[in-house]
């Protein structure tokens, strides 16, 4: 049961690296793609128009907000530092959700097949098909019932309490892994509140220290990384705290639901217990009939 379980959790780091690292290098394209069309047009649009203007009208209209794309404004008002970790944050927060939706699913913890073929196993009274069945079966329903399975020969109540150990082990595991988007939703609007903090302290230090009075440009770099930052922190912080919550809320309903269908699967071996207190594994599987509906 053990290796099983090391088994899946790392099928599960591997899935969530490979998502991380094809968002990583996905968005690393497409960042490359725009800066690279960007740079071109505006190479081309300096190269037409400097045939009829002057030199200093050229450079002057290379420097000016209107030259430049939106992506490359908002980069720079992001700064060297700010910018690429809010990049690292998105594409992070990406994978985990992308990751969820394809884990967070009803087939996973509940595949209706399983839970039928499950069903006749016991109705036929053939409980070492019906071990083998959940054994082979990877979903969250499956593991519990083979925890309760494998401890049926000590008694109903022991296989109930191996059953709710598996199932608050699972819970856990999910919690863990639902808790980095929490995570980041509650760091993101900090850092973001830290790029504001930076930004407008680089807003008084040139108001300061300059002999006259600044002209609105030379404020402007210091409140565009102010505003930006906190722009690409709510955004962050809002997406990943949204989707916590609806993962949050999906993982406790399922796992309710398997708490309801595996308790209501070994309903028909409440006797075991009563009438071989202290039998073996062998005695104990002769004694379990299905109950008649």
């Amino acid at each position: 049961m053990l290796n099983h379980q090391s088994k899946r959790r790392a099928w599960h780091r591997m899935t969530f690296l490979s998502l991380m690292l094809a968002v990583l290098a996905f968005s690393v394209i497409v960042l490359s793609v725009s800066v690279a069309r960007a740079y071109q047009q505006k190479g081309e649009t300096v190269k037409a128009d400097s045939g009829n203007e002057e030199k200093d009208d050229v450079e002057a209209d290379e420097t000016s907000p209107e030259s430049q794309s939106f992506l490359q404004y908002m980069m720079k008002g992001f700064g060297r530092f700010f910018g690429p970790l809010f990049l690292l944050l998105s594409f992070v927060t990406v994978a985990l959700v992308t990751m969820n939706i394809l884990q967070v699913r009803r087939d996973i913890f509940l595949p209706d097949s399983f839970i039928k073929e499950f069903e006749n196993k016991l109705t036929v009274n053939d409980l070492q098909g019906a071990y083998e069945t959940a054994r082979n079966d990877e979903s969250f329903v499956a593991r519990v019932l083979v925890a309760g399975l494998s401890k049926l020969n000590r008694g109903y109540s022991e296989a109930i309490e191996a059953m709710q150990e598996i199932g608050e082990d699972e819970n856990m595991h999910l919690e863990q892994q639902l808790s980095y988007l929490s995570l980041i939703g509650s760091v993101a609007p900090m850092i973001g509140l830290t790029g504001t903090v930076y930004g407008m302290i680089n807003s008084f230090r040139v108001i300061a220290t300059s002999p006259t009075s600044p002209k609105p440009s030379e404020l402007a770099e210091g409140i565009s990384m102010a505003l930006f930052t906190t722009l690409g922190g709510l955004a962050v912080a809002i997406l990943a705290i949204v989707f916590y919550s609806i993962f949050r809320n999906r993982v406790a309903r399922f796992v309710l639901e398997v708490g309801i269908v595996s308790e209501g699967l070994m309903n028909r071996f409440t006797t075991v217990g009563k009438q071989h207190p202290a039998g073996s594994a062998a005695s104990a599987r002769t004694s379990m009939a299905p109950k008649q509906e």
